[in-house]
């Protein structure tokens, strides 16, 4: 009588390949001996460190490109946001809606919008980071400046079609858009210097810990018009998730909601000018708030001319120590009242 064997099922057959397999590679390893690699995330590879980040970088010298962004809901999610080095955020209107300047150095994302006009208090801060100023139109002062070379800029009103371009199914005027390539072309079409020799910040090389008094899980402004913004800590990735208006801030381009290492919220006044439009004081010094790696730092802000670079101390003056990656800067003031 012949024995008959039952047909093997799927699992097991995979299960026995599984092992086959696992058994293989054992053999392997031991022929061979361990091979371990460790890597430190927190040092370049090989490579340059960022100006603006403190983090390995491919393009360290590059001269960065500030852009200035839409914060309306309607031109969310924001296309590139999420590859920005830092971020300066602030109120420009008396009801408190922002607008945001991303300035790019070792990020390129393939597509940056919706690209806005330019405001009178950005331009300091974008000459103090050294950078080619991109936007769509601005306020009359702001244009009288940039009109004056005040700092290198291109403007999408004189290049809309071949710097900039329009996406029609997004409603005006939150369409506009560019790249980082485009807007570098045009840089050199200008003869804009096209390096930097901006000094970094401090960075910190310790490990970042929970330990230390007072924690600091989340960051917060409560701007209104749907613009109140907040950031979590999450402490595996060291970093910072963004909230905007109560939902996650997501680049476009990536689905991915957007984290900054360094998160400071600086403390200023403003002033009513006319209609629309309010003065933020951007330069001097004064009182701000920084977190970091779990961390809420009292600190003080400084920038004295509009080529310095924004800085933050401790109150006897000594620079307080970034955590290398993306730094985003809010910029807070009690809104003006309107002047009639």
């Amino acid at each position: 009588m012949k024995l008959r064997i039952p047909p093997l099922d799927a699992a097991v057959i995979a299960a026995i390949a599984g092992a086959v397999c696992v058994g293989i590679v054992f053999i392997a390893w031991i022929w061979r001996g361990p091979r371990i690699s460790v890597t430190n995330t927190r040092q370049p590879m090989g490579g340059t460190l960022g100006t603006l980040t403190g983090q390995p970088c491919e393009t360290p010298t590059r001269r960065p490109l500030a852009i200035m962004l839409a914060s309306d809901p309607e031109a969310r999610p924001l296309s590139g946001i999420g590859a920005a080095d830092m971020v300066f955020e602030m109120p420009v209107t008396p009801n408190g809606i922002t607008r945001m300047m991303a300035v790019y150095q070792c990020g390129e994302p393939t597509e940056i919008g919706s690209i806005r006009s330019a405001r009178s208090d950005f331009i300091p801060l974008a000459q103090g980071v050294d950078a080619v100023l991109a936007h769509w139109g601005g306020e009359h002062d702001a244009l009288a400046a940039l009109n004056s070379h005040i700092i290198d800029n291109i403007d999408a009103l004189a290049y809309e079609g071949s710097t900039f371009y329009r996406k029609e199914r997004i409603p005006r005027p939150h369409n506009g858009f560019t790249t980082p390539t485009l807007l570098r072309e045009r840089a050199d079409l200008f003869g804009y210097r096209a390096s930097s020799s901006l000094l970094p910040y401090l960075r910190t090389s310790d490990a970042p810990t929970r330990t230390t008094s007072p924690l600091g899980d989340t960051a917060s402004v409560s701007w209104p018009q749907n613009m109140d913004v907040r950031f979590t800590y999450d402490p595996s990735r060291n970093a910072y998730a963004r909230w905007r208006g109560g939902e996650p801030e997501i680049d476009a381009l990536t689905k991915r909601q957007v984290y900054a290492q360094v998160v400071v919220l600086v403390h200023t006044d403003a002033s009513f000018v006319r209609d629309q439009y309010i003065r933020v004081r951007t330069l001097g010094k004064g009182v701000a708030t920084l977190w970091q790696g779990g961390r809420r730092i009292s600190a003080l802000w400084h920038k004295e001319r509009a080529s310095d670079m924004l800085t933050f101390t401790d109150a006897a003056g000594a620079p307080i120590p970034l955590e290398p990656g993306v730094l985003w800067v809010l910029i807070d003031a009690p809104l003006p009242s309107v002047s009639r």
